[in-house]
């Protein structure tokens, strides 16, 4: 088999086009769950935590004393970026959440789908004859 035609076959499976679409749906997901946690979640923890700006929270490593954590970074300065990781942290919860729900859901639908009943399978061909000739034997006795 040449190796043109193995990567053709590996290529066209159905595995390798599912994985190439959930990879596209979950780089198009990771900007919403972006914007969510930035746009919405972090000021709303922000007001609860007195006005607290995760996204500026960070340890300076050298000596100066900065305001932001742009000012830092501008500066050349090395900090730990504390913040940043909270911020990660609560992405990576709401994604987790999210596919948690996600696959639940899919998961109750395929147990209620597998539960449904189904008509019985038709009896093997070899039983149906042997039914027909009881039956007629059971006539002409009777």
């Amino acid at each position: 088999m040449s190796i043109v035609k193995e990567f053709k076959e590996f290529a066209v499976k159905g595995n390798v086009v599912d994985m190439g679409v959930g990879i596209v749906i979950g780089a198009a997901f990771t900007s919403i769950v972006t914007s969510f946690v930035g746009d919405i979640m972090t000021p709303i923890i922000g007001v609860l935590t007195g006005g607290v700006n995760f996204a500026d929270m960070f340890i300076n490593l050298s000596g100066g004393e900065y305001k932001t954590l742009a000012a830092a970074k501008e500066a050349g300065a090395a900090t730990i970026n504390y913040g940043k990781f909270i911020n990660a942290c609560i992405s990576f919860l709401i994604v987790a959440l999210t596919l948690f729900a996600v696959i639940r859901t899919m998961n109750k639908m395929k147990k209620e789908e597998e539960a449904a009943p189904s008509e019985p399978p038709a009896p093997p061909r070899e039983q149906v004859l042997l039914e027909e000739i009881r039956d007629l034997l059971a006539k002409d006795r009777g």
